[in-house]
């Protein structure tokens, strides 16, 4: 039986972490009452794409993710799909979330800041983020239909929002040009993964020696935050659960 170590940033928000390889993997396993989810996610694959959520167009959008991400990603889910897409949409977020939080680690020598803008046909999305460990999320993004195919589009941001969530991201997506919606969803999502590619990726020129550098490892003129606690809510069956990440750390 392989040895199974608990990782203490993503506790009690529902989801059980193992890792049992070295590297930057995650490996998340979330059960609540109306999904079950297994996501892993290596940071540092070849764009292998295995994904199984129960939801086709998510699916296809998964797959975009490790694509131009270069990232490997599994995600097998099971959920209550036939009410409608929105638990299952947001627990694989949510697990994808701390998985890239298990993954990062100590986060030391990484770039830490991403952008990138995609285009696709007539539709041009600008993505920026920043892997400081405060959670925001700025979504301006005009998707013309509610659905694509049987997948509300109003998810989309949904989607983004449990990820920042549980993965303590400042995410900025902002739709630049574009009237077809899956074309918008789709740039959407390719270009948060080459940002997110840029964000991860190793600085070589650092040599984990930069001055005044954060507990993270990460370039910082402010340091970070000894008593910050991240917080957000979400429904949880019939209620609304408050949940805290007080080992997550903000950094400027």
């Amino acid at each position: 039986m392989e040895p199974q170590t608990t990782i203490p940033h993503a506790f009690d928000n529902g989801s059980s972490i193992t890792s049992s390889e070295t590297g930057r993997i995650g490996e998340v396993k979330r059960s609540t009452k109306e999904t079950n989810v297994h996501v892993k996610l290596n940071l540092d694959g070849t764009g292998v794409a295995e994904n199984n959520s129960g939801i086709p167009f998510l699916d296809h959008m998964l797959d975009q993710l490790a694509s131009h991400g270069l990232f490997d990603v599994q995600v097998k889910a099971t959920g209550d799909i036939h009410i409608d897409d929105h638990h299952t949409n947001e627990d694989v977020a949510l697990a994808i979330g701390t998985a890239l939080l298990q993954a990062l680690d100590d986060r030391k020598g990484i770039n830490r800041f991403g952008d990138f803008s995609a285009p696709l046909d007539e539709a041009l999305v600008h993505v920026s983020l920043d892997l400081s460990g405060r959670p925001h999320l700025n979504f301006d993004v005009q998707i013309p239909t509610q659905r694509v195919g049987t997948y509300d589009t109003q998810l989309v941001e949904h989607f983004f929002q449990s990820l920042v969530n549980t993965s303590g991201m400042t995410l900025h997506i902002r739709q630049l040009a574009g009237k077809n919606s899956h074309h918008i969803i789709e740039a959407t999502f390719k270009a948060f993964a080459r940002a997110l590619r840029q964000a991860t990726e190793y600085d070589l020129r650092r040599g984990g020696s930069v001055p005044r550098v954060s507990k993270f490892g990460l370039p910082s003129q402010k340091g970070f935050c000894l008593d910050r606690e991240i917080i957000y809510y979400r429904k949880d069956s019939d209620s609304l659960r408050k949940v805290a990440y007080p080992n997550l750390q903000g950094i400027s």
